[in-house]
């Protein structure tokens, strides 16, 4: 059964005058009769009593109009639907996160596409850290990833969306609480609290690699998932941790953060995707995250 049949149908039953049904789509009279008749020849019943002065629907024909109105009212939806998310209207993206610094920037994005896009579902997972993110992201199984730099995977593109700097959060209580900076060197003895080895932590790759720099081999006493509960640790006096500029506001009580001494540790937070990914709504989501959490000055993506 052919659409334009049903079209043809519903035009002369809403009519009920062939001349003007045809007018109305745009036709010659005898097409449209011929495929009112083939329409009917289909369903083998008669939709139509017309002669020379009326045309009127049968009580077959009757029961048939809801139903067509329906399928070419869904019909019309359904295309509706698809073309806007071919222009990246609706849809779904897939973002990878994890950390307080991450928990800064994801309202941001979140807020911002709910509001301009709210055709768009994102769909979050948490505790999917920078480096779990970005191979999720190579793999394909995730569209959008907040990462740090470097990050570099055959495909993947990204963009800064802020700098972040190193520093350390020591109990308030301790023997280097006081001081201004901390030297590295200094917290040779100390216990570490962090996050755990195989989880994918940039941090963690980046507190280790800064604490080697130093000649310190940082002593992992206890791991955490995630920052809040690392420097909830450090508050209650199990040991120090480095940290980044951007979560000091998780913590306060119990707790001191002090710079790093010597040249500033610097890491640069920025989100990943495929480039070749196809998604429209991703890339609608791009297009607003640019807003929403724009590059800061000098900073570019790899």
């Amino acid at each position: 059964m052919e659409l334009r049949y049903l079209t043809a149908f519903v035009a002369v039953a809403e009519e009920l005058h062939f001349g003007r049904a045809a007018r109305r789509l745009q036709m010659a009279q005898p097409p449209l009769s011929q495929q009112i008749r083939q329409l009917e020849k289909e369903l083998g019943v008669q939709l139509f009593e017309r002669n020379t002065r009326s045309v009127r629907l049968t009580s077959a024909g009757d029961s048939f109009l809801g139903p067509v109105r329906t399928v070419l009212r869904d019909l019309d939806l359904a295309t509706r639907a698809v073309k806007a998310a071919g222009r990246g209207e609706f849809g779904r993206v897939t973002v990878g996160f994890a950390g307080a610094s991450s928990h800064e920037a994801l309202p941001l994005l979140t807020r911002a596409v709910r509001a301009s896009h709210p055709g768009i579902e994102l769909v979050l997972a948490g505790q999917t850290y920078a480096n779990t993110a970005l191979a999720r992201v190579a793999e394909g199984t995730l569209d959008l990833g907040f990462v740090r730099l470097p990050a570099r995977r055959p495909g993947v593109r990204t963009r800064v969306i802020y700098e972040e700097e190193l520093i350390c959060a020591l109990p308030s209580d301790h023997r280097l609480a006081r001081q201004e900076r901390i030297a590295l060197a200094d917290l040779a003895q100390e216990p570490f609290v962090t996050f755990p080895a195989n989880a994918g932590s940039s941090l963690r790759d980046a507190m280790t690699e800064a604490c080697e720099k130093a000649g310190v081999v940082p002593r992992v006493t206890q791991e955490a998932p995630d920052s809040h509960t690392i420097l909830a640790l450090v508050a209650a006096g199990v040991g120090v941790t480095l940290t980044l500029t951007s979560v000091q506001h998780v913590q306060g009580t119990g707790l001191v953060y002090r710079p790093l001494d010597g040249d500033p540790v610097r890491l640069h937070a920025a989100l990943a995707w495929r480039a070749d990914n196809p998604s429209a709504a991703l890339r609608t989501v791009l297009a607003v995250a640019e807003e929403a959490l724009p590059t800061p000055p000098g900073c570019v993506a790899e």
